[in-house]
C-alpha cells in the first residue's frame, strides 16, 4: 500500500472551552492533492496543526497508514511542514538550508549531497545552491523550502498557505508549478489556503470549512458546479445569490417554480423539492444580457447596469435587477465593444439549468456574502 493515507475521525480542538475544530472525519488518499478551504478562522490550520503534531487534538483520532499518531511527538510522524514565512536561516546557504534537516534524520553525509542536488532540480533551482536567501526572490524562497521538505522524502507535506506573501502573478505561477510538481513526486499534499483560485486550480479534492466543521467535500469541479448551501456557494468563487420562495404548487418532481419579486422563475438544479423561503445561486459566467426590448423568452428579469469593471479577458457587468437583487454578468473580451454603460437597461436571462436552489440559512444574501468574505479584501484584479 503506498505511504500517505490520512485518516481524521471525530477530531476535535477546542481552546478554553471554545472548539476550533468540531468533530471533523476525513480520509486523504495516498498520493492525493488535497485541500482545505475557508476563510480565516474556520479551523483548517489548527486542524493541519493537529496533523502535524504541533498542536494537541482535544479528542478523536489521527491515523496516518492506519498508525494512531496523535500522541506523537512531530519528529515521530513521517510528515514534514512548508509555512508561508519560508523559515529559512539567513546564515546558510541555499544547499545548507535544503541538507539542515538531514543532519537530525541520520542521512548519510555521501547521500546528502546528491538528494539536495536531486530536490533542487525539482523546484528548477539547480545553479543557485551557493547564495544565501536574501540574494533570491521571494518565488525562489518558497521553492528552497519546499525542496528542504522534500528531500526528507515524507509521505505527507503539509502546506499551510505557502503562496500567501507572493505577488498575485507569481502566486498563480507557482499553483501551476506546484499542481505538478506533487504529481511527479506522488507524495500526499494537504494544503491549507483561503485562496479560492488555489484551492480549484491544484486540488484532487478539496473539503471547505466554516466554523470547525467541513460543509461540503467533493472534487473542484462538484463543489463549484454544484454546492451544498448558499455559504459554499458564495464563498467558492463567484455567486450570485438572490432571496426567492418556492412556489406551492411548483415544486416537487421535474423543475423547481420559485417567485422572484413579481416574476415567476424556473429551476432545475439543487434542492428542487424546497418549501417556502430559500436561496437562488447562479455564476457570473451563466448570466446573460440582453437588449431590453428582447424580454421574450423564458426566466427573463429586466434590469439596469450599475457599473462595469474590465479585468482583461472578461468585464464583470453588475446589474441591478427590477426585483431590487444585484447580480454580476462575465462578458468575455472578444475584441467588440461593449453595448453597455452605466443605467443601460438590459433584460437578464437566468437559464433554468443553471440556477440552483439552496436551503435558506434564514440571513439574506448580502449578510451571506459579508459572512464568507470575512476580513479578507476582494480584489477584482487578481
Amino acid at each position: 500500500m503506498s505511504e500517505g493515507h490520512i485518516e481524521l475521525v471525530s477530531l476535535t480542538k477546542r481552546f478554553d472551552g471554545v472548539p476550533a475544530v468540531d468533530g471533523i472525519s476525513l480520509d486523504v488518499r495516498a498520493g492525493e492533492f488535497f485541500s482545505l478551504l475557508g476563510p480565516s478562522g474556520c479551523g483548517k490550520t489548527t486542524t493541519l496543526r493537529m496533523v502535524a503534531g504541533f498542536v494537541p487534538p482535544t479528542s478523536g483520532t489521527i491515523l496516518l497508514d492506519g498508525t494512531d499518531v496523535g500522541s506523537w511527538a512531530p519528529n515521530r510522524r513521517n510528515v514534514n511542514t512548508v509555512f508561508q514565512s519560508y523559515a529559512l536561516f539567513p546564515f546558510l546557504n541555499v544547499a545548507e538550508n535544503v541538507a539542515f534537516g538531514m543532519k537530525y534524520k541520520s542521512v548519510p553525509k555521501s547521500e546528502r549531497k546528491q538528494r539536495v542536488a536531486e530536490a533542487l532540480e525539482l523546484v528548477q533551482l539547480s545553479g543557485l545552491e551557493q547564495r544565501r536567501p536574501n540574494q533570491l526572490s521571494g518565488g525562489q524562497q518558497q521553492r528552497v523550502a519546499l525542496a528542504r521538505a522534500l528531500v526528507l522524502r515524507p509521505a505527507v507535506l503539509l502546506l499551510d498557505e505557502p503562496l500567501g506573501a507572493l505577488d498575485a502573478k507569481l502566486r498563480r505561477n507557482l499553483q501551476v508549478e506546484l499542481g505538478a510538481l506533487q504529481k511527479q513526486v506522488g507524495i500526499t499534499f494537504l494544503y491549507v489556503t483561503h485562496d479560492q483560485e488555489e484551492a480549484l486550480t491544484m486540488s484532487d479534492r478539496l473539503a471547505v470549512m466554516n466554523r470547525g466543521q467541513i460543509v461540503q467535500l467533493g472534487t473542484p469541479e462538484e463543489v463549484y458546479n454544484e454546492p451544498a448551501d448558499a455559504y459554499v456557494a458564495d464563498f467558492l468563487g463567484v455567486s450570485n445569490l438572490m432571496d426567492a420562495e418556492v412556489d406551492p404548487d411548483g415544486s416537487g418532481h421535474g423543475p423547481c417554480r420559485l417567485r422572484l419579486g413579481d416574476f415567476m422563475l424556473e429551476a432545475r438544479a439543487g434542492q428542487l423539492d424546497a418549501r417556502g423561503a430559500v436561496k437562488l445561486a447562479i455564476r457570473p459566467e451563466r448570466v446573460h444580457l440582453h437588449p431590453y426590448e428582447d424580454a421574450a423568452g423564458p426566466n427573463r428579469v429586466p434590469g439596469m447596469v450599475e457599473r462595469l469593471v474590465f479585468i482583461g479577458s472578461t468585464t464583470h457587468v453588475y446589474v441591478r435587477l427590477a426585483t431590487g437583487s444585484a447580480l454580476q454578468a462575465l462578458v468575455r473580451n472578444d475584441g467588440s465593444a461593449l453595448p453597455y454603460s452605466q443605467g443601460t437597461a438590459v433584460s437578464v436571462a437566468l437559464p433554468a439549468d443553471a440556477l440552483r436552489v439552496l436551503p435558506d440559512p434564514g440571513i439574506s444574501a448580502a449578510e451571506i456574502r459579508d459572512e464568507t468574505l470575512g476580513d479578507q479584501v476582494l480584489d477584482l484584479t487578481s
